[in-house]
């Protein structure tokens, strides 16, 4: 068990900085696909389906590993497992810079998830011991507001080095800083020392921390399917689809794509950071997380219907409409430090790995998901702009149905 002595002001300003840089490189690595899409898609010959499942094959590596990374990180701490898996994700940057064919591309994107999948789970499990509550709140949403960073890294600048280094060589880059991360890592985080258990935690007859406890909780429950649909679905609306539906709906170019998906980020940067500010503030007036789901999220579902149905001259507004999309989506951000909060310290990391299971199972579902359902409407006949329209219109039901469990089996955590 971890000792849980608070860090110094200090020590807990470069752990943050050092876990941050990694996160940062792990948002950018993520979303750097939908920049690179119209390029990938020429290079390759991609259909819509290849596109989410190469976008999704980072987010089925990334599921892949969180139950066994709860485990990890609960035993051996966040800095010891951290540096273990991006060793992974330098070996993914070269991979996907080298690869020749889809299917080498699809590897190294599955690679790349594994690899950085305990860049958010691994801080957060040492915030959870080292940090009072309003400090977690607050130090998540600083950590999402570097991964929108990340993102916002991701579409103009990469866009502008495109012409000038290729796609290939950035991968290369990204392998040297994500190698960075790893020695600032190693130099500012804290080992994860042990201590002697008490004779109340060693005895034989004491429960042995398992997933069970985690997946009878029913708070955990009753996230689920907002965890799945809504939270993954920002993040592969985010990091995929908005970008074809900026070029192929909205008729934007490459560019006019880049510069939405640039200001969808700085929108989401501003908004976690804006979280980080007010989450303390809020809950201690009783503006719980719950709450604030229950008044927010339903605003996202009214965007996106605009975007669906939105006539000619409105297309034009579809990255704006995109931007607020994505910033009403963040408040189930706020769910993740709260189940992290619903289970004891030494249950953290499997708490929060197993709600990044469902988010992250989710993310590559409706991404791949998007994809085929666009292919297939479009083998059936239906013209470009109604096989999108029809699919979207798909997805905003089933965000809906998931709000509509969680107001129905509420339980205030």
């Amino acid at each position: 068990m971890m000792n849980s002595q608070p860090m110094t002001l200090n020590t807990a300003i470069k752990v943050f900085l050092a876990f941050a840089l990694a996160y940062f490189l792990s948002a950018l690595i993520r979303a750097i696909t939908a920049t690179l899409s119209p390029t990938l898609t020429q290079e390759f010959a991609l259909t819509a389906g290849d596109l989410g499942l190469l976008a999704g094959g980072y987010f089925l590596g990334f599921a892949a590993t969180q139950l066994p990374l709860g485990a990890w990180l609960d035993r051996y701490g966040p800095k010891k497992v951290i540096l273990w898996f991006l060793a992974v994700a330098v070996l993914g940057c070269v991979a996907f810079s080298m690869a020749t064919s889809f299917v080498g591309l699809l590897a190294a994107r599955i690679l790349c998830g594994i690899g950085v999948s305990a860049c958010l789970m691994a801080p957060l499990t040492g915030y959870r011991r080292w940090f009072d509550s309003g400090t977690l709140l607050r130090t998540n949403s600083w950590m999402l507001m570097t991964g929108s960073m990340g993102m916002v890294a991701s579409t103009l600048p990469v866009q502008w080095l495109m012409p000038l280094i290729g796609w290939r060589p950035m991968f290369w880059g990204l392998a040297a800083l994500v190698l960075l991360s790893m020695l600032l890592i190693a130099a500012q985080v804290p080992a994860w020392a042990i201590v002697t258990p008490t004779s109340a935690t060693s005895s034989p007859d004491a429960p042995k921390p398992s997933y069970a406890e985690v997946w009878r909780n029913p708070y955990f429950r009753q996230l689920l399917p907002l965890a799945f649909f809504s939270y993954g679905g920002l993040v592969a609306m985010q990091t995929l689809w908005a970008a074809p539906w900026m070029t192929k709906v909205a008729g934007y170019s490459a560019l006019e794509a880049a510069a939405g998906l640039f200001w969808i980020n700085v929108a989401m940067l501003l908004t976690f950071w804006t979280w980080g500010l007010i989450n303390p503030w809020l809950a201690r007036r009783g503006w719980h997380t719950d709450r604030l789901v229950t008044v927010v999220l339903p605003f996202s579902f009214v965007i996106l219907a605009l975007i669906i149905i939105a006539a000619k001259p409105m297309l034009a507004w579809s990255g704006l409409l995109w931007a607020l999309y994505c910033v009403c989506c963040t408040v189930v951000s706020l769910t993740q430090p709260a189940v992290g909060m619903a289970f004891a310290p030494a249950m953290a990391g499997r708490a929060l790995s197993a709600y990044n299971l469902v988010i992250f199972s989710g993310v590559f579902a409706v991404q791949w998901g998007v994809g085929l359902g666009i292919d297939a409407l479009r083998r059936a006949g239906l013209p470009e702009l109604h096989a999108f329209q029809l699919t979207m219109g798909l997805f905003l039901v089933c965000c809906i149905a998931s709000y509509l469990y969680f107001l129905l089996t509420r339980r205030h955590n």
